[in-house]
This record gives C-alpha cells, sequence and structure tokens, in this order.
C-alpha cells in the first residue's frame, strides 16, 4: 500500500499563506486521483482540492480562488498553496491517493495540522 506522507503545516495569521506537501512512496503515475482533505475539530472530514490523471483541478467551492493544488510527477509530490487563511481553514489536511482499481484501498497520510490564528 502506497505511504504518503504530508508536511508544511503550521500555525499562520489570517490571511497568510502556507504550503503544504505530501510525498507518495511510489509513483503518482500509479493513482487515478490524488487530492487533499481536512477535518476540523467536531467536524466530518471533507473534500478540499482533489486532481485526477489527465484531468483538471477540483476545488470545494469554500476554498475556490484561495487554494491551488498541484502535482509534480518527477518528486512523487502533490502541493497544495494556501493562501488569504481564514480561521476556518483551521483543520488537520490530509493527503489521498484514489487508485485506479476502485477495490484498491485508498491512501491516506498521516495529517498535518493548519491554524489560522491571530
Amino acid at each position: 500500500q502506497v505511504q504518503l506522507v504530508e508536511s508544511g503545516g503550521g500555525l499562520v495569521q489570517p490571511g497568510g499563506s502556507l504550503r503544504l506537501s505530501c510525498r507518495a512512496s511510489g509513483s503518482i503515475f500509479s493513482f487515478y486521483s490524488l487530492g487533499w482533505y481536512r477535518q476540523a475539530p467536531g467536524k466530518q472530514r471533507e473534500l478540499v482540492a482533489t486532481v485526477t490523471s489527465g484531468g483538471g483541478p477540483n476545488y470545494a467551492d469554500s476554498v475556490k480562488g484561495r487554494f491551488t493544488i498541484s502535482t509534480d510527477k518527477a518528486k512523487n509530490t502533490v502541493s497544495l498553496q494556501i493562501n488569504s487563511l481564514k480561521p476556518e481553514d483551521t483543520a488537520v489536511y490530509y493527503c489521498n491517493a484514489q487508485p485506479w482499481n476502485p477495490s484498491d484501498p485508498a491512501g491516506w497520510g498521516q495529517g498535518t495540522q493548519v491554524t489560522v490564528s491571530s
């Protein structure tokens, strides 16, 4: 099963920026989609942004225009540039990899905390 390791979380003031990165243990070509989810305290995990192989990015309405997902196939990474952070963006952010075969388990990272506070 793929191993996903996130980095880049932290404490930032409202309006600030962060860049989250997720490195996969194998080639990202082996996945149908890569993405980021987040889970705030007391809330369900929600989709933030995904990108499918050969397709464009997909964003949650709450982050459109502020978040940008990108991949680096040479480094087997998927990144999330987060700008104009708001307190409501505070959550644990998880990297996700969906295999081509829907019967295979999805990969999840361990999560990285993003806290937006003044």
